[in-house]
């Protein structure tokens, strides 16, 4: 889809996989995911409950400008208070089963993750006086995050499972039928995305079916990373070392900002950037120590039909395989030739945030969907 629409630079490629911002970082910040979690758990499972919790939750990107305004931290850090929050909360009922789900209400919600959903509004009969509605685009995220989990809670119950850590740990034996130890990532996949409609991120675009699945292949990338190194494991892990790259908005955005993905006319009118080779030289060049600017907003970048944010997403799936298979037929350094599509995700979104210059790229925006 992505080549008859937008073209992936070879040159670019190369030109990448040989500059000092990717020789200088890749190993330091690839290895950077975010899933070291600060709570003490009571079992594996209990774990695993919680990062599939996270993975489900893992949207958001569309509202970063509103959550960094309200809040100073963007999408993933929202989802990871608005978890924490549940998992130290002290309630009665374990908002994390199955049947806590489905209290997750959206004033719930809003109080878990400390943010007001409510506009002002002129009052229509007393002239100098306001109002405040329930409303505003933290209110459809609110609203769009317990919907997910409401719905997924009462899926559980009905099934029979006490919580989604537990249908994930059926899902990942059922995967180690054959193996015993390492589960089958695609029978995993399979079970995931078919019963959890929060998983089911594809699409048709000009009669095409594009399949994504940012957070279902998430989940069991972060499934591997967490347990694969235990001895015993707890429950089988499956093998993710040709999975594909979990697209989101900031892969693909970050792609285009290094020239990799060359936009059609179509989406250069309303993706423009600085493609000036000042400007390139400046990303590709090794990063260096700059001034923290958590205080101040990103810039927000354009907004995209859901057809266009997958094609690009799409686009950026093909680019990183190609990115990875260029890197095989490069010489040294010898770590850089068996660098898997997973450490280039994590690079690639990683990098976004590492870097002051990088933070202030713009990405694509997409509101109203539950998958990234």
């Amino acid at each position: 889809m992505s080549s008859s629409l937008n073209q992936i630079s070879q040159p670019a490629i190369e030109r990448l996989l040989k500059s000092p911002v990717f020789l200088t970082s890749f190993q330091r910040v690839s290895a950077q995911h975010g899933l070291a979690l600060p709570l003490k758990f009571s079992s594996p499972l209990d774990e695993l409950n919680v990062i599939s919790i996270l993975s489900l939750l893992n949207f958001g990107s569309g509202y970063r400008i509103p959550l960094h305004t309200e809040t100073g931290r963007g999408a993933w850090d929202n989802i990871r208070l608005l978890v924490f929050s549940i998992f130290i909360g002290g309630s009665e009922e374990d908002l994390l089963s199955a049947k806590g789900m489905q209290q997750l209400n959206e004033a719930k919600v809003a109080e878990l993750m400390r943010i007001n959903v409510y506009i002002e509004k002129p009052h229509t009969e007393i002239p100098g006086v306001t109002v405040g509605e329930l409303g505003g685009p933290l209110y459809e995220l609110v609203k769009l995050i317990s919907q997910v989990l409401v719905e997924t809670g009462q899926l559980l119950e009905e099934a029979g499972y006490p919580s989604l850590g537990a249908f994930v740990v059926e899902a990942l034996k059922e995967g180690a039928r054959v193996t015993k130890q390492t589960s089958d990532v695609q029978v995993v996949l399979d079970r995931l995305i078919r019963f959890i409609p929060a998983f089911q991120d594809c699409n048709i675009v000009n009669g095409q079916s594009v399949y994504l699945f940012k957070k279902a292949l998430f989940l069991v990338h972060a499934i591997t990373i967490r347990f694969g190194s235990l001895s015993p494991l707890p429950f089988p892990v499956p093998n993710t070392s040709l999975v594909p790259v979990f697209a989101d908005n900031v892969l693909p955005s970050l792609l285009i900002h290094l020239g990799v993905i060359e936009l059609s006319p179509s989406f250069q009118s309303i993706f423009p950037d600085d493609k000036s080779s000042e400007t390139l030289i400046s990303l590709l060049a090794e990063t260096v120590s700059e001034p923290n600017l958590s205080g101040s907003l990103p810039n927000e970048g354009p907004v995209l039909t859901t057809d266009q944010a997958c094609i690009l997403r799409a686009a950026a799936v093909d680019a990183c395989e190609m990115i990875v298979e260029k890197a095989r037929e490069l010489n040294e350094p010898s770590w850089r030739k068996n660098i898997q599509l997973t450490e280039l995700d994590m690079w690639l979104w990683s990098i976004a945030k590492d870097r002051a210059d990088y933070r202030r790229l713009k990405r694509f925006v997409l509101r109203d969907t539950v998958f990234f």
